[in-house]
């Protein structure tokens, strides 16, 4: 099997898409691991199976049961630590399918934080796919991130929209960005050495309910929403924004991100080629900021903090590659998402002031 190169997608522009995508999944009977699945996207993944018919599901995560962010009835849950070896060879027996998107991670106020956390996510991808492939699973997917990308291409906050091979030469993000990057290349060499089917998805910036939205992993729109409601709460109408408020960024609602990773998974002509997932309405964190004031009803005084963790200048997905492959593109609008998110972190936020159980990331 001929290997891919460091600098581009194996897959070529102008070949057809390969449709339709969903004859290639797992047939509803066979089983399919999801890890992280007691996060947001892996909870979320799991739903969305559920919700297709699958009958054997198995969701793991190192949280304890009572801490997942969500539970799906009729799943199997196992509370594991996937950076334990032996915890992955229990994790893929008879599997089908495996998606893996467990990651110590969080928002830029933990990947700049705690990049020994997220570097040590590399066991976890390292010794699930070995397990993977010696249980004879079929297909591998693993979810990466925008922050993969150089960072010397997001140096501004009008900066072009990044595409799949502007991953090279690398500058990834510091910690969080090399694991990422590193994992990619341990899928594309299952793929060519051993056969695998290994997939990737970059993510850009997943937001919507079920997320964590307090304590310090929550990404930008979930703490905007935060702060706002907090404001309106307490009449302290002001707001304290990370950096100058001009970084930009595009934000994937999480509907679209569950709905992309089935059809990547399920694509053969993307085999072991990383693809974008997200959107490419780019918005900088000032208007952000703009919108969920304009949900909540509420204008509030800025303050910026230059001093605290802010990311690259700017970054925008580039979909030119998924449209081509796929004939899709995540298109749920900022806006639309926005407003189901700010109205289930009230809800949250109201029963966490009346002392009833919220989702609270605790490790």
């Amino acid at each position: 099997m001929q290997k891919h190169s460091n600098s581009a997608p194996s897959a070529a522009f102008g070949q057809p898409a390969a449709r339709p995508w969903v004859e290639n999944r797992a047939a509803k009977d066979e089983l399919i691991l999801v890890t992280g699945a007691g996060g947001f996207i892996g909870g979320a993944l799991v739903r969305y199976f559920k919700n297709l018919g699958y009958q054997r599901i198995r969701a793991v995560d190192r949280k304890p049961l009572p801490h997942w962010y969500q539970r799906v009835p009729g799943v199997e849950e196992l509370s594991l630590d996937l950076r334990i070896e032996e915890n992955c060879r229990r994790a893929v027996e008879g599997a089908a399918e495996v998606y893996n998107l467990a990651a110590d991670m969080g928002g830029m106020g933990f990947i700049e934080r705690f990049r020994v956390e997220c570097l040590r996510s590399i066991l976890i991808n390292t010794h699930l796919i070995e397990h993977a492939w010696r249980a004879g699973v079929r297909r591998y997917f693993f979810s990466s991130s925008a922050c993969a990308y150089n960072t010397e291409l997001q140096k501004d906050p009008n900066c072009r929209a990044l595409k799949e091979s502007d991953a090279y030469p690398a500058m990834a993000e510091r910690g969080y960005g090399w694991e990422k990057l590193m994992s990619e290349m341990f899928c594309q060499e299952y793929t060519a050495e051993r056969g695998l089917a290994t997939f990737i998805a970059r993510f850009h910036n997943v937001y919507g309910p079920w997320g964590t939205w307090d304590g310090g992993r929550e990404k930008a729109p979930a703490a905007i929403c935060r702060k706002v409601i907090e404001a309106k709460a307490t009449g302290k109408l002001e707001i304290e924004i990370w950096g100058d408020g001009t970084q930009t960024r595009s934000f994937m609602y999480i509907d679209d991100c569950v709905k992309g990773v089935d059809m990547i998974m399920h694509t053969d002509a993307l085999k072991a080629t990383p693809v974008n997932l997200g959107t490419s309405e780019m918005i900088s964190i000032n208007d952000l900021v703009s919108l969920v004031e304009d949900i909540g009803g509420v204008k509030l005084k800025r303050h910026y903090n230059l001093d605290a963790p802010r990311g690259v200048a700017g970054r925008n997905s580039d979909n030119t590659f998924i449209k081509q492959m796929l004939g899709w593109e995540p298109s749920i609008p900022l806006r639309e998402g926005l407003k189901t998110t700010y109205h289930w972190i009230e809800e949250q936020f109201r029963k966490r002031q009346a002392g009833e159980h919220t989702v609270q990331d605790l490790y």
